[in-house]
């Protein structure tokens, strides 16, 4: 079994967790109403499809409202969120905000080491099981809000200090052999 396993992509290993794992937002997306929208999913031809829909459909009295997402692709915007998190990780000024949060816990981490830090999730993501990536995402996204116009996206930047420390902790030679 340990060889099958192996010879399975990553993406693709990714996706078959993703299947079985909670949805990545649950909790975290929300209408411009203010009720979350819940996971759900559909199979079309073998395929499974999966989305978050508003409390008022599922409910049966949401009534034609120009300013309610019915429903909206959970790959779509779970992929927007995840783009976000880690386009937030690249920015010099969260990497120095971050590193001074980080300080409190570990005095003798440096700007360098926390910038290497929170560099390595972007290569590393990928290779990270589902309920991981969910475990980061949790810890750094506070509230998804989605409208007509789109997704406001709010992060929670105390948590980049946690996922510093996690990743300081992880060798780079381990990381290399991960990539």
């Amino acid at each position: 079994m340990g060889t099958a396993v192996l010879q399975v992509s990553p993406r693709v290993r990714a996706n078959q967790n993703r299947a079985q794992t909670p949805a990545l937002l649950k909790g975290l997306i929300f209408g411009l109403d203010g009720r979350a929208l819940s996971p759900t999913h559909a199979r079309k031809n073998g395929r499974l499809y999966r989305y978050y829909v508003a409390q008022r459909v599922l409910k049966g009295d949401a009534a034609v409202d120009d300013s309610m997402v019915r429903r909206v692709s959970a790959a779509e915007i779970e992929a927007a969120v995840v783009d976000q998190v880690r386009a937030l990780l690249r920015q010099p000024e969260i990497v120095v905000g971050t590193w001074r949060a980080a300080r409190r816990d570990a005095p003798d981490l440096t700007e360098g080491e926390t910038q290497d830090a929170l560099h390595r999730l972007d290569p590393l993501w990928e290779h990270l099981f589902p309920a991981e990536q969910a475990r980061i995402v949790r810890s750094l996204v506070e509230r998804v809000v989605v409208g007509p116009a789109g997704a406001d996206i709010r992060l929670r930047l105390e948590g980049l200090g946690g996922l510093v420390r996690d990743l300081t902790a992880i060798r780079p030679v381990a990381l290399r052999a991960a990539a």
